[in-house]
This record gives C-alpha cells, sequence and structure tokens, in this order.
C-alpha cells in the first residue's frame, strides 16, 4: 500500500467559523492551529498546506485562567539598545483584542515558510460580525 501525499490541486478549502467568547486561550489555539495545519483531514501531508480557512470571532472574550490576564506579559524590542517594552494581556486586549490569539496559535504552528503561509489563512475579528458571509462558513464549536 502506497502513502498518500496531498498535491496543491487536489485539497478543497473549507470556512469554519469560532466563537471565542468563554474559551481558555491555548485550548482555542490549539484546535485553531490544527484546523490551519490540516490535522483533522485525513489527508493531512506534513510538507503541504492542506487546512482550512479559520474566522474567529468574540476575540475580546477569550477567556485566561488564574492571574494571567495581570501577569502575563508581551515583550517587544524596538531594535535598539534599552528598547525593550512589556505590555500586559490586559493592555493588549484593550489596544488588539485580536493579537492575544493570533499570538498564541502563531507559537504552535511550525517555524518556516509554510507556517507564515498557513496564519494568512487565520481572519480574527474582536467583536461578534465578520464580513466572509459569502463564503458559507460552518460554525464549530469547541465548548
Amino acid at each position: 500500500m502506497k502513502t498518500y501525499l496531498a498535491k496543491k490541486g487536489d485539497i478543497q478549502r473549507k470556512w469554519y467559523v469560532v466563537d471565542a467568547s468563554g474559551i481558555v486561550l491555548g485550548r482555542l489555539a490549539v484546535k485553531v492551529a490544527n484546523i490551519l495545519r490540516g490535522r483533522h483531514k485525513p489527508t493531512f501531508t506534513p510538507q503541504t498546506d492542506t487546512g482550512d480557512f479559520v474566522v474567529v470571532i468574540n476575540a475580546d472574550k477569550v477567556a485566561l485562567t488564574g492571574r494571567k490576564d495581570d501577569q502575563k506579559q508581551y515583550m517587544f524590542y524596538s531594535g535598539y539598545v534599552g528598547g525593550e517594552s512589556y505590555r500586559s494581556v490586559s493592555d493588549m486586549r484593550k489596544q488588539r483584542p485580536e493579537f492575544v490569539i493570533e499570538h498564541a496559535v502563531k507559537g504552535m504552528l511550525p517555524r518556516n515558510r509554510l507556517a507564515r503561509q498557513m496564519l494568512k489563512k487565520l481572519k480574527i475579528y474582536p467583536g461578534a460580525s465578520h464580513p466572509h458571509d459569502a463564503q458559507n462558513p460552518e460554525m464549530l464549536s469547541l465548548k
């Protein structure tokens, strides 16, 4: 029996909508990363982008356990000496709520060109509405 390897032309992409309100950030990121990679499909091939599109709504209502809202910090570096700056999760939620989910999902993808291509299929919106109704996305329940 031969091993099946997916080719670029054989891939059928679907669209999924995930409601992030009340879901723990890490659990959400694992599920979204697996869908972006295509791990949920029987035709999964590691060296080919077989994943689907994911639209995450209510990104500002994602849950974090413990005191991570105040204690967890994201570091940014300008490239200059002494150019480090830190921001807590609560600050990032106010300014850019989609960054928190995007950062978590990016950390669960491989570090290569293929992962950067997969990350482009992730669409994150802070509110309950999104402009992708024309693609007829399926609602995906993660609870």
